[in-house]
């Protein structure tokens, strides 16, 4: 869309062209000319604006899913929010993360590949003080890492993946798993180094520590699903949650589902040795009185009064009465 000039730019241009600063010819001739745009063929751009946009919102979800995640297992203050989506080499990303770090590496079943999530040092110290009962100091010792500790961080980012599934959900049904978690990011190739890769980075703050966690995501990985991260596929998923005959059948498939509806005649408190006694014609005393209504259950709810009879030579009842909500809490 063009820029559009306010009244004194517009003066000072005609002001330009009357002057002779500008000449018109030379400016259509500019126009005319073919623009050249400089392309990088070892920052291949593979995925479209509309592809980011969508990776930005679905990790913005899963920003929320983290926060209340983080928040009830750590328990103290929690913020997570997505700062950047970019796309760029492999190579360079690693090159941008710090020499030691948190590497959680898993496969996202059933695309095929790997995706890592790196963790800041500063936030997983802070994170394992806090589950050590501390109060959430990061004390950098990611070189000597404990076999309990590194215990410990796995299985907290192994619960995440949890999140990561459910933020995805709306695109393709994940079955996430952790693979590894190393310190080095040296000792983890995905991927080749030029392959394009979109990284988004989540600012996170716990506590009084802050710091980043990268999610990496190679563009082999997802380019099974790239078609469906347009906008059109967006468009169309939300038109086809209006068709109304989807709505109808849904009703349809209710209407139609069995239910167990159950009518109790009475009650009665007999030994188990008056139970093994009963032979045919014995008669067991309920606690029911004939005048009053009987109570029919709907899948084990008491829903209805009712009274005994018959239709057509067959034991029934008729429903007299609704219970109301709470009527009969037993």
């Amino acid at each position: 869309m063009a820029d559009i000039l306010s009244q004194g730019e517009i003066d000072a241009l005609l002001s330009a062209l009357s002057t002779g600063e500008m000449d018109a010819d030379e400016l259509k001739k500019e126009e005319t000319e073919k623009k050249v745009k400089v392309y990088d063929f070892k920052r291949a751009l593979r995925f479209s604006k509309d592809q980011i946009r969508s990776l930005s919102r679905i990790h913005e979800n899963f920003a929320r899913l983290l926060t209340t995640f983080f928040s009830a297992q750590l328990r103290t203050f929690v913020q997570i929010s997505v700062a950047s989506v970019d796309q760029l080499p492999y190579e360079e990303f690693i090159r941008s993360i710090p020499k030691m770090t948190i590497l959680n590496v898993f496969e996202p079943y059933p695309l095929d590949g790997r995706i890592m999530m790196e963790v800041n040092p500063n936030v997983a110290y802070a994170m394992l003080d806090r589950l050590l009962g501390g109060k959430g100091v990061s004390v950098n010792k990611i070189e000597n890492l404990t076999e309990i500790e590194t215990r410990i961080m796995s299985q907290l980012f192994q619960r995440t993946l949890e999140s990561f599934q459910d933020a995805w959900s709306s695109i393709i049904e994940l079955d996430p798993i952790m693979e590894e978690i190393e310190v080095n990011p040296q000792f983890v190739q995905m991927v080749s180094p030029n392959e394009t890769v979109v990284v988004i980075s989540l600012s996170i703050t716990i506590a009084e520590t802050s710091g980043m966690i990268n999610i990496c995501l190679p563009h082999v990985v997802l380019e099974e699903v790239l078609p469906k991260l347009s906008i059109h596929y967006w468009m169309q998923e939300k038109k086809k949650q209006r068709k109304p005959e989807e709505k109808q059948l849904i009703e349809n498939r209710v209407q139609q589902a069995p239910l167990l509806i159950q009518t109790e005649l009475g009650r009665s408190d007999i030994t188990i040795q008056e139970f093994l006694m009963l032979g045919t014609g014995d008669v067991i005393s309920l606690n029911q009185k004939i005048n009053k209504p009987l109570l029919v259950s709907i899948g084990g709810i008491p829903k209805y009064y009712a009274q005994p009879g018959k239709t057509k030579n067959q034991i029934a009842v008729q429903v007299t009465d609704v219970i109301e909500e709470g009527e009969n809490d037993e």
